[in-house]
């Protein structure tokens, strides 16, 4: 399986491209976020929709981003890891120190996620176990009445 965390180029502003332009209702709606969490990676300088007046207009560069941003959210990465990675990608268009950077990350929280992991199997193992002993003193107290 391949991650590719790289956002598309731009696309050159043709009719189908502008076409590709959305307001932050539908940006919103067609990732499954609130508007408020659109502003919030804008002010964290992840995104930087365009402005007509007061009015965000969102191309289809912005929607990649923001579609890269949750998906590292998700993955863990915070949003400093996130901003680090997208401004490699505009300062390295061979793309291959983000890519070395996406590996080291990616092996960190694979880590991370696995000491996370037995963790919670030990976890799961003692409450199994102390489920197991109440259960067998509960038989003992109502066999004895």
């Amino acid at each position: 399986m391949t991650i590719d965390m790289a956002p598309q180029p731009p696309a050159p502003e043709t009719g189908a491209a502008l076409a590709g332009l959305q307001g932050i209702n539908d940006v919103a709606a067609h990732l499954g976020i609130t508007h408020r969490a659109l502003r919030f990676y804008e002010d964290k300088g992840l995104i930087e929709p365009a402005r007509v007046g007061n009015t965000r207009i969102y191309g289809r560069r912005d929607v990649a981003r923001m579609q890269l941003i949750l998906r590292g959210k998700r993955l863990g990465f915070s949003i400093r890891e996130i901003k680090e990675f997208l401004d490699l990608y505009d300062a390295d268009p061979t793309q291959l120190e983000q890519m070395h950077r996406l590996v080291t990350g990616i092996r960190q929280r694979i880590k991370l996620l696995e000491r996370q992991q037995a963790v919670l199997e030990m976890t799961i193992a003692e409450l199994q176990l102390m489920e197991t002993q109440a259960c067998a003193r509960i038989r003992e107290l109502g066999a004895s009445q």
